[in-house]
């Protein structure tokens, strides 16, 4: 029998944090909620109570490396926090290039005629399911 899949993917941002989960199988990944940050112990006790219930083994974080693949400033500050999550939660990371994933998770949004530029909750958390989902998709190709 395969082993149940249970990663959680993150689309960390200064203001909020998009939290996507996955089905058991490890097929696909949905958005769960937004968290708006306003302080670390407020954002590690939502994380850690999600993380309790559905039993998550790895976090999935999106980098948000520069346009010529580098690793710029705001990928160092995602990778700061990711670490201190991950020392919080006792949890391992794994990263995924996230480039232009707001975009796509907007366009995806309009798509099925559910977005609204004030909603930017939504946006974070589709742009994370979009994060997780490309880890998943890696995991399955040979």
């Amino acid at each position: 029998m395969k082993q149940r899949v249970c990663a959680l993917g993150l689309d960390v941002g200064t203001k909020r944090v998009g939290v996507a989960g996955c089905d058991g199988t490890g097929l696909i990944a949905t958005g769960l909620t937004t968290i708006k940050r306003r302080s670390w112990l407020e954002d590690i006790k939502q994380l850690q109570e999600i993380v309790e219930q559905r039993e998550v083994k790895v976090l999935v974080v999106g980098l948000p490396y520069t346009m010529e693949g580098k690793i710029g400033f705001q990928a160092k500050q995602v990778q700061k926090y990711a670490k201190k999550v991950s020392e919080a939660l006792q949890l391992p990371i794994e990263y995924v290039d996230e480039r232009l994933t707001s975009h796509e998770a907007e366009t995806q949004l309009k798509a099925r005629k559910r977005f609204s530029s004030y909603d930017k909750g939504l946006i974070d958390r589709q742009a994370a399911a979009i994060i997780l989902q490309q880890w998943l998709d890696m995991r399955r190709s040979p």
